[in-house]
């Protein structure tokens, strides 16, 4: 059965526009055992890990390229980009592909990460804002904290994480 009679918050939202406007969707994924969350105006689609093709004289993040219906994708790994110990590819990795807003124009990505975990719902009341642990630590692209269902996630600001962060580093990249 795919339909659910009882009323939630996220179908009040559906109906009330300012509700609605308050609530933000989230795809959210594993990543070394923490939680993050992307919006999910961003995605693309997610697919399961393949092999890219490596591209020479790029950061070790950069894992290659896929051609994904005729276009040519980067292929980020999230462990790598934010420094966590590297894991193993299973059966549960997936690729999240994503649109992101660069300066000049819209780029896809694929994001690898360790499996995806679902869509949730975010109201603006429920979002905290991101640590600030002094000049030393690079918090600007986490959009913020939330907790959903008991679960703390953290929720990115894509286009920050990949213009500034895979972008900017990719040779040849406009700056």
């Amino acid at each position: 059965m795919t339909a659910i009679a009882t009323q939630t918050p996220a179908a009040d939202a559906q109906h009330d526009p300012k509700a609605r406007q308050a609530t933000e969707q989230f795809l959210t994924f594993r990543l070394a055992g923490e939680e993050y969350g992307v919006t999910i105006l961003r995605v693309q689609g997610i697919q399961g890990w393949d092999r890219v093709t490596p591209i020479p004289n790029t950061p070790d993040y950069i894992l290659g390229v896929i051609n994904l219906r005729g276009a040519i994708v980067p292929i980020v790994d999230l462990r790598k980009r934010f420094g966590l110990a590297a894991g193993e590819f299973g059966p549960t990795t997936v690729v999240i592909v994503v649109k992101v807003q660069a300066q000049r124009h819209d780029r896809t990505i694929g994001l690898v990460v360790d499996a995806v975990s679902d869509v949730c719902n975010v109201g603006a009341e429920d979002l905290k804002p991101a640590p600030n642990f002094g000049d030393g630590i690079r918090t600007d692209f986490i959009q913020g904290l939330a907790t959903v269902e008991g679960r703390m996630v953290i929720l990115l600001d894509i286009d920050r994480l990949i213009s500034e962060g895979v972008l900017g580093s990719m040779p040849g990249a406009a700056s």
